[in-house]
């Protein structure tokens, strides 16, 4: 291979390469229960959800109310770790709910999830089946890497449907990605409109994490129905996984 094919390829690799999901080291220290998974998904057209997914989604809604009947919810080990560690970092988790719970308060007190468009409804699908939050970032509204640390209280949010931005706490945990600006606030809580996928969503990385004793084994789980999900669903798409550390 001559010198300019080597930088073609390496160009051609930088380019496709999943971005990098990371957690910094003091959260790591700090909470040194978390497992995830991460899916890099390319190729996407999405859209609408197909009536296969529709129906397995309904299916799981009904499946996971059924099992949650008469169960409290923040008994369940995964809820009950994540709110754990919301304490830890200072957000008050029964007013700051991880995705994974505000997801089943919704499903078992008002009866279903409305479907959103097929990328989200797949995370949601995924998030009440395993009872751990899933991201679904579009890659096209952030600047490469990932990195969950302490926030600075420098880092500008903006919420879905809001038009200014605002900042986060300091030492409130967040993804924040290589400009410095916030894609998640209090971890697991809210996503930004910019990382939120939508009709031109055509690259994801999608992350589910847990801190519960057996997270290393569910997050594994979870994270190969992600991809069985996106290559049914997305049938042209390309999906890599990893864990990151």
């Amino acid at each position: 291979m001559s010198c300019h094919d080597e930088k073609d390829r390496l160009a051609l690799h930088e380019e496709c390469a999943a971005p990098v999901f990371a957690y910094d080291e003091r959260i790591t220290t700090d909470f040194p229960t978390i497992r995830a998974a991460v899916v890099h998904a390319t190729g996407l057209v999405n859209g609408e959800s197909p009536p296969a997914l529709l129906e397995e989604y309904r299916a799981e809604q009904a499946a996971v109310a059924a099992r949650m009947d008469g169960t409290a919810i923040a008994d369940q080990p995964s809820i009950a770790a994540w709110r754990r560690a919301f304490s830890r970092f200072g957000a008050k988790p029964t007013q700051y709910r991880n995705a994974a719970e505000a997801l089943l308060r919704r499903l078992t007190k008002q009866g279903d999830i409305p479907s959103i468009n097929t990328l989200v409804d797949i995370g949601n699908l995924v998030s009440i089946r395993h009872g751990m939050p899933v991201a679904v970032i579009d890659l096209a509204g952030i600047d490469g890497d990932i990195t969950v640390r302490y926030a600075k209280g420098d880092e500008p949010f903006t919420d879905l449907g809001a038009t200014e931005p605002v900042v986060p706490e300091p030492g409130e945990v967040v993804f924040v990605d290589r400009s410095g600006v916030a894609a998640a606030r209090r971890w697991c809580w809210r996503q930004s409109a910019q990382s939120a996928t939508g009709p031109t969503t055509v690259e994801a990385l999608i992350v589910v994490e847990g801190h519960h004793e057996s997270a290393g084994a569910d997050v594994e789980k979870a994270g190969a129905d992600l991809v069985a999900l996106v290559a049914a669903h997305q049938p042209g798409s390309v999906t890599s996984s990893s864990t990151p550390t």
